[in-house]
């Protein structure tokens, strides 16, 4: 499969972009364990062009998880095509535009999948950043607005026609958020259109690899992107099971890592701290790991990891942790 020149190999996985979740210890980590393309946590268009501090630290990549696409959202037309630009010079290998995102901060507001509701803004939207930026241009959607609105199978052919180079669906509606179970067939049935020749990457509910393998055998889908079930556990993209002590090594890694990534001149300069930065950016991720599902009550073990302000705290009750599992496996 390929994006544009990008050559990402056979039946290829991707991580998907999530808000707090896909930093750049947390991708490099999936770029790891064989994700094929990462991508950053969405940006706003409209932060970009403000020059928004905390917004422009999300454009910053490593050469170790390429390749890696940065998505943008926003309603408006000139935002989005000089954010584009903006996102252009960090030099990812791929520009997204999220037409997909359904929480109501975001599309309650005419962006992400708000964007369902104006299919000729949306349009417009991805024709002038086609035209604007030389990079690979992406889209990620939904099925529709609601089950009274199933746009998808001609809303595809449009996107195409706009120059995109892939499309990403993720198998609900925007009224559906998250909940019920993500319906696949019209994602197949985008594959199959003869009209249709850019990739089409399936996403919704994967949780293991045998759910990806799944996909594409039934649905033909180019690739598989994975979300939410990637929380907590960047090992979900390999095909080798690790044991439990080296899931926690991974764990206690990327808390390392995101604190050496916090560790910046600008946060020196205001005086803010790198290991309070970098447990922040680790906390969601060993709150939700599954790797802790056998411990007994864990629910207060998960607040004191939550409260942790300390590395030294942090890693005694990773290591607390690590003494209960292997108490539970004997």
């Amino acid at each position: 499969m390929k994006i544009g020149n990008i050559d990402l190999g056979e039946r290829p996985l991707f991580l998907a972009p999530m808000e707090d979740v896909t930093d750049i210890g947390f991708r490099m980590l999936c770029k790891r364990f064989g994700a094929s393309m990462v991508y950053t946590e969405f940006v706003s268009a409209e932060a970009l062009v403000r020059d928004v501090k905390s917004t422009l630290r999300k454009l910053t990549i490593s050469s170790e998880e390429r390749p890696v696409g940065i998505q943008i959202y926003g309603r408006d037309i000139e935002a989005m095509v000089e954010a584009a630009k903006i996102v252009e010079q960090a030099g990812p290998d791929v520009i997204d535009l999220n037409f997909g995102c359904p929480v109501k901060k975001v599309a309650g507001k005419g962006a992400g999948a708000g964007m369902l509701q104006n299919i000729p803004k949306l349009l417009e939207i991805t024709q002038k950043v086609v035209e604007a930026v030389s990079l690979p241009v992406t889209v990620k959607t939904r099925l529709g607005w609601n089950h009274e609105q199933l746009i998808i199978t001609t809303l595809a052919e449009q996107l195409q026609a706009c120059g995109i180079q892939a499309l990403t669906i993720h198998g609900r509606t925007r009224s559906q958020m998250y909940t019920g179970e993500a319906d696949w067939t019209l994602i197949g049935e985008v594959k199959r259109n003869p009209n249709i020749h850019i990739p089409i990457i399936g996403n919704g509910d994967i949780k293991t690899l045998d759910d990806a393998d799944r996909a594409f055998d039934t649905y033909g889908v180019d690739a598989v992107m994975i979300g939410r079930a990637t929380f907590g556990q960047p090992w979900i993209f390999s095909r080798k099971e690790l044991t439990l002590d080296e899931k926690i090594d991974v764990l206690e890694e990327q808390l390392r890592i995101n604190i050496e990534r916090c560790d910046t001149q600008e946060m020196r300069a205001n005086k803010k701290s790198a290991e309070l930065c970098g447990i922040l950016h680790t906390r969601r991720h060993l709150a939700a790991s599954p790797v802790f599902k056998g411990i007994p009550n864990f629910r207060e073990t998960r607040i004191k990891m939550l409260r942790a302000e300390k590395a030294d705290e942090l890693l005694a009750i990773l290591d607390e942790c690590r003494t209960m599992l292997r108490t539970n496996v004997k």
